[in-house]
């Protein structure tokens, strides 16, 4: 798998039955039995012609009998039991409607939003889930945030709500750099108020 943001994706995962919500091209699903051994993975799309694609992929490997395709939306009206769901590449809107009103939520949630994170930590941590692990993976001049969540408490601080629990130093340092940009433009003070706190935080993160 090319990509370095689904390969990290998929080392994150270590339960199975695992279902991978938007599969796309299936490449993640692929990428846990060829490369992890999983013996039961679900990929499942909206999109009838993605799927025909992802077909294709899972065909070309021979991995017919471990990865099942199923065309849905969500997590919403799936009939199967599985440990973990993985949903990526999606907006926090987007991912929040997913899983909204699904009465039995995964034990583990691994998920990548293109934006919105603040959104994300907090809804997260009002649903009943914690951060077991937040990962900063810088790939062609983009940072991606990949969190794995696990049903639990949650107390994070609003520092950590704000800037994660990466404690990624470079990622942060982008962070400071990209609020500065914006208060030069904008003259608000509430970014500068956001520095100051992004560099209180920094400071607190061990060597």
């Amino acid at each position: 798998m090319k990509s370095k943001r689904l390969t990290a994706i998929a080392d994150m995962v270590q339960n199975e039955p695992v279902i991978d919500i938007g599969t796309d091209h299936a490449y993640i699903p692929i990428y846990l039995v060829t490369n992890k051994n999983f013996q039961e993975v679900y990929a499942s799309d909206i999109s009838a012609k993605v799927l025909e694609q992802a077909k294709k992929n899972i065909q070309k490997y021979g991995l017919e009998n471990k990865i099942t395709l199923m065309q849905n939306a969500g997590l919403k009206n799936i009939n199967i039991e599985f440990k973990t769901a993985i949903i990526a590449g999606m907006g926090t809107n987007t991912i929040k409607e997913i899983l909204t009103g699904v009465s039995d939520l995964p034990e583990t949630l691994i998920i990548q939003s293109n934006n919105d994170l603040v959104s994300l930590r907090t809804f997260m941590q009002d649903i009943g889930y914690q951060i077991s692990e937040e990962k900063v993976l810088l790939e062609k001049g983009q940072y991606y945030i990949i969190i794995h969540y696990e049903k639990g408490r949650d107390h994070l601080s609003t520092s950590e709500i704000k800037f994660g629990k990466s404690y990624d130093k470079a990622y942060l340092t982008y962070l400071g750099k990209k609020y500065q940009k914006i208060y030069e433009l904008s003259h608000k003070k509430e970014y500068l108020d956001l520095i100051a706190e992004l560099n209180n935080f920094i400071e607190k993160i061990p060597d």
